[in-house]
């Protein structure tokens, strides 16, 4: 059983203390509750070890497909390849952040992965600052949580200036209009470059101007001006950008090629973005202990996950008992998409029965952890449980 902790104090107050005035919106606030997960030192020393482990793995896992031109089976269009191995040989090309999706870590369970959000990963604010708003609110110390993520997240931004001296500091961050939620995670993200040294500019999607020839452009409407931005970071899924806008596909290549932009995350994250990479994983390294049993074909006698390649929020998945019948399953918007089948695990549950997937945030290491708090299936009902280490 998982080990809850109230701390009654919530935290709107410090959030504005910290400047986060941002943060108090509708859209945010209601996912934190006046529990947290309580999580032993050696547990969060477990989490962000296992993290650390399981990016070389994928680093190793994303060179492998690349050199057997795997593409094709991680459902990765093909539009995208160029691209992804322009920006994976290129080592000024960081990986930003990503966030594991872990199983187990507490209450004596073994951690085990169950995906790798490394492409447009959210959940930041209330990872970084929330739920370190309300450790502060309640009087307890920085050292009682797992949870560097501003500053690490900060520590990237400053790396991406030192390895890209040529280009300008000038970041524009853009999502898809309409979603408060991405709204605030870009936000964050723009503070954290802010704070490296970068300029910040801050547009939807449909406002920012490509040029094969120029780079990326966004129009100042306080001048009307249009402005070069050397960095850009999209808050929008690289296989949407490749089915929806294959001319932007295009664009960003030669943007990427001729230097006149770096992109962020960098096209190769949606090797780790593919659920058929927790295959390759399955196969390089086999039985790993922080691994699933994952397949293309429903795994014989045995409880399995059916996943869809490029799901997202829990949507269209589907828990299968071992005779293959359906146990449980959730509708979506993904179903076209090719399946894996992934080893079925059981989370961490409480008193009321709501099962808790651990997150960790990666951005050059491990750097913060969150629990989310739904279903037998997370989806974007789920909400987000903070924790306390003692």
């Amino acid at each position: 059983m998982i080990s809850l902790k109230t701390l009654p104090t919530p935290p709107d107050t410090q959030l504005r203390n910290l400047g986060w005035d941002w943060m108090l919106g509708k859209d945010t606030l209601p996912y934190l509750t006046n529990e947290v997960v309580t999580v032993k030192p050696a547990e969060a020393d477990a989490y962000y070890e296992a993290a650390n482990e399981l990016f070389e793995m994928f680093v190793a896992a994303g060179q492998h497909v690349i050199d057997k031109n795997r593409f094709a089976e991680l459902g990765i269009p093909e539009n995208l390849v160029e691209l992804i191995t322009l920006s994976w040989d290129d080592d000024r090309n960081i990986h930003l952040y990503g966030r594991f999706d872990l199983a187990g870590g507490v209450d004596g369970r073994p951690i085990k992965l169950i995906e790798f959000n490394a492409d447009t990963a959210t959940c930041l604010p209330e990872t970084a600052v929330v739920q370190y708003a309300h450790l502060k609110a309640n009087g307890l110390d920085d050292s009682q949580q797992f949870n560097a993520v501003f500053e690490t997240l900060t520590g990237q931004f400053e790396e991406l200036l030192a390895l890209n001296p040529d280009l300008q500091p000038t970041l524009l961050l853009s999502a898809m209009g309409g979603f408060p939620e991405d709204d605030t995670n870009v936000a964050l993200l723009g503070e954290a470059a802010r704070e490296a040294g970068f300029d910040i500019e801050f547009d939807f999607v449909d406002n920012v101007d490509f040029s094969a020839e120029e780079g990326i452009f966004w129009q100042n409407p306080k001048n009307g001006e249009f402005e070069k931005l050397d960095f850009w970071f999209k808050l929008v899924p690289w296989e949407s950008i490749a089915e929806e806008e294959p001319e932007l596909v295009q664009l960003l290549t030669e943007i990427v090629r001729k230097r006149l932009a770096v992109v962020l995350n960098p096209a190769y994250t949606l090797l780790f973005q593919s659920k058929y990479i927790l295959k390759i994983l399955w196969e390089l390294y086999p039985n790993h202990a922080l691994l699933l049993e994952t397949d293309a074909q429903r795994l014989i006698d045995k409880p399995c996950v059916e996943k869809v390649l490029f799901g997202r929020e829990g949507a269209n998945t589907r828990i299968l008992n071992a005779d293959g019948s359906e146990h449980h399953s959730t509708d979506g918007d993904y179903g076209n998409y090719p399946k894996i089948y992934q080893e079925y695990v059981e989370f961490p549950q409480d008193l009321s029965g709501n099962v808790y997937q651990a997150g960790v945030f990666y951005a050059g290491e491990a750097c913060g952890l969150g629990f989310r708090r739904g279903g037998l299936i997370l989806d974007n009902t789920a909400g987000f449980v903070g924790h306390v280490i003692e």
